[in-house]
């Protein structure tokens, strides 16, 4: 035998015997913390007390023998699966041989299984633990390639042969920067990990804040801006002629006909527009991005770093804005700065939670509603308009119960507990990640049920971000959103559409008791200066509408948004798709591991269906038969437009599916 072979041998006992050295000792404090009594409490006469092995009587009731032959109740299922592991593994036995118990699951009618064995890992309860174990395989093999790639000796050989053994994803895509995956609060890193790439604007208010805007683009066919063109301009709303030497740059890298067709993303309440930027190839930027759009990524006054033309950090005026001042100053900045660079008419608009407020309130009727004649969708994931059940919590109606002035001395006049930023750049990543989920899950009331759990700690890299004392009481204050209960209306207003709805509902049941044939009818088509017309929100060109509502959601009432356009308040709002999805929480549009099949491909399809000027661009992946949106549906004049929900189609998840494929 080789002396290679024999060390490799050697290695291997070596290894074995400090497996089970580990094991041996993790068993004796597994052991321990099971036992009746401390080794020291131990006498002659209790005998050895410490826990040899958990029987499951049922699976949900293990019961601890000692090595007094003992047995003892009540321990935790992970503890007790855990005793039995390490004992597996220290005997090398198989755990499937050991603890069988003869049981029959009961599978009951919400999906609930009863009685089914305990895993001995408690992440396997997870909706998807399969395919989040997928991912991290993934993700795993791409971090091994690309260490092979750019081993020493690698450097300099760019051969095909060597090319072959770059990771790459099934568009062909490869990654800009690999390895190990340090936790970073830099969309740029997390685009070239998926191999695009991200360049930065700084885009001025009308009221002479500083705010970035990120573009997200395939650096194998387009080259970024100078530095120059990405500075911030004197704010001009809606200037988009491309003869301006300022602008234009990023239209000028594309050709005719190959033009990418641009969409605005916005986030949501103490997020920046990273959110959208945390999931690798299921991100909604990064998809959106490679099926072939312009993507921009929009944030808001003060966001990431707080900055104005002329004021500085410890003046008030700098913080003194709520949610009216991001929709008609921010929204509108950013849509402008988009089209200028592009050089098209119309973009799309895409916003989560706080984002899709900033437009439902800069489009209202008194507020700035020719932004909507920029916009060829606006698409509303988990949209805040109306809110859901949270708002009732106890330490939320602290909020609104001390005054204005009571606020203001607790949370002052600057931004809104600047620590929690501080803590950002004190504390190491990984923990700061932990805490940040923590903290907002018990505030808003969500969990990571559905996410990548491997990257969560890198979604919560991208919040908070500064927000102001004063925009948190329109949201939290005695007289604002909180008491109101909806962002454009009192909460009487609601009271008296309540009454209304319940009436119409008596009138359904009472219609379909007499004749089941015929279809319950809301006063949908009344005459926009009449009737439940005549106190809508918004006037043309409010743009096309579609929405994406979370089911599970406790902290925005989506359903009763929805509930409004049904029932006919809002004669100009042209719903082009709405789906519900029943186990969604709040973050889950944007975050849940099935995001993209739910949400992402519908956002894809319908912002080609509305897509304004779209004869000059390309195609996006996977839109190839996606047809035009004629304009029509509910509120146009013509009456043309989708079919009437009693003419369509059943989904297999409940929701109704309109003729061109989309869930209405």
């Amino acid at each position: 035998m080789s002396p290679s072979a024999i060390s490799a041998i050697r290695g291997e006992i070596q290894h074995e015997t400090k497996s089970k050295t580990a094991a041996a000792i993790d068993f004796t404090h597994q052991a321990g913390r099971l036992a009746q009594y401390t080794v020291k409490q131990e006498t002659e006469h209790t005998g050895s007390t410490q826990a040899v092995e958990a029987v499951f009587v049922t699976p949900q009731d293990p019961v601890i023998t000692t090595a007094n032959g003992g047995r003892l109740p009540a321990v935790p299922l992970e503890e007790a699966m855990k005793l039995n592991q390490l004992k597996d593994e220290l005997e090398d036995q198989d755990p499937e041989e050991n603890n069988i118990v003869e049981h029959t699951p009961r599978e009951a009618r919400d999906g609930t299984i009863h009685g089914a064995r305990p895993s001995d890992n408690p992440d396997e309860r997870r909706p998807f633990y399969k395919e989040e174990e997928r991912r991290k395989k993934r993700r795993d093999e791409a971090e091994r390639a690309w260490k092979r790639h750019h081993q020493p000796e690698n450097a300099n050989k760019m051969s095909d042969d060597n090319e072959e053994d770059l990771p790459r994803d099934d568009l062909g895509y490869v990654p800009l920067e690999g390895g190990p995956d340090p936790l970073v609060c830099d969309v740029g890193y997390y685009a070239r990990r998926v191999g695009l790439d991200c360049e930065k604007y700084d885009v001025q208010t009308e009221d002479g804040f500083i705010i970035e805007l990120w573009h997200v683009y395939n650096p194998l066919e387009y080259q970024r801006a100078s530095s120059a063109a990405r500075s911030a301009q004197p704010p001009e709303v809606f200037r988009t002629k491309s003869s301006d030497t300022r602008f234009g740059e990023a239209e000028r890298s594309y050709a005719d006909g190959n033009k990418r067709y641009p969409v605005l993303l916005i986030p949501g309440l103490l997020q920046s527009a990273g959110a959208y930027c945390c999931n690798d190839d299921d991100s909604l930027a990064f998809y959106l991005a490679k099926s072939g759009y312009d993507v921009w990524l929009g944030n808001n006054r003060c966001g990431c770093e707080p900055r104005h033309n002329l004021l500085r950090y410890g003046d008030p005026r700098m913080w003194a804005w709520n949610i009216r001042q991001m929709g008609v100053m921010d929204l509108p900045a950013l849509i402008s700065r988009v089209l200028a660079e592009t050089g098209f008419a119309k973009l799309g608009l895409i916003a989560h939670s706080q984002g899709t407020t900033q437009a439902f309130v800069a489009l209202a009727k008194e507020q700035r509603p020719d932004i909507g004649a920029k916009i060829s969708v606006f698409c509303a994931l988990a949209p805040a308009a109306y809110a859901g059940p949270l708002i009732g919590k106890a330490y939320l109606k602290f909020m609104r119960v001390i005054n204005t002035a009571a606020f203001r001395a607790i949370f002052g006049i600057h931004a809104f507990i600047p620590l929690m930023l501080s803590m950002h750049s004190l504390l190491p990543r990984r923990l700061y990640g932990f805490m940040g989920y923590r903290v907002f899950s018990f505030l808003f009331d969500w969990s990571d049920a559905r996410w990548e759990r491997a990257l969560r700690n890198r979604m919560f890299q991208f919040a908070p971000v500064y927000v102001s004392a004063e925009s948190m009481r329109w949201w939290l204050g005695r007289e604002c959103f909180a008491t109101q209960k909806c962002v454009l209306a009192t909460r009487e207003a609601g009271r008296l559409e309540d009454e209304e709805d319940a009436a119409d509902d008596r009138e359904d049941r009472r219609a379909n008791d007499s004749d089941h044939d015929k279809h319950p009818s809301h006063p949908a088509e009344e005459d926009a200066e009449g009737g439940r017309g005549r106190w809508a929100w918004y006037a043309p060109p409010f743009p096309p509408l579609a929405l994406w509502v979370a089911g599970s959601d406790n902290l925005v009432d989506g359903r009763r948004l929805l509930r409004r356009f049904e029932r006919g308040r809002e004669p100009h709002v042209r719903v082009v798709h709405s789906k519900i999805i029943p186990e969604y929480e709040h973050l889950d549009v944007i975050w849940a591991v099935d995001a993209i099949e739910k949400v992402g491909r519908e956002v894809r399809d319908v912002l080609w269906m509305t897509a304004a000027g779209r004869e000059g661009c390309r195609i996006p992946i996977g839109c190839e038969a996606v047809g035009v949106w004629e304009g029509g549906g509910r509120g146009d004049k013509d009456g043309e437009g989708e079919a009437e929900a009693d003419e369509e189609g059943e989904g297999e998840d409940g929701t109704a599916e309109a003729p061109n494929g989309h869930a209405s």
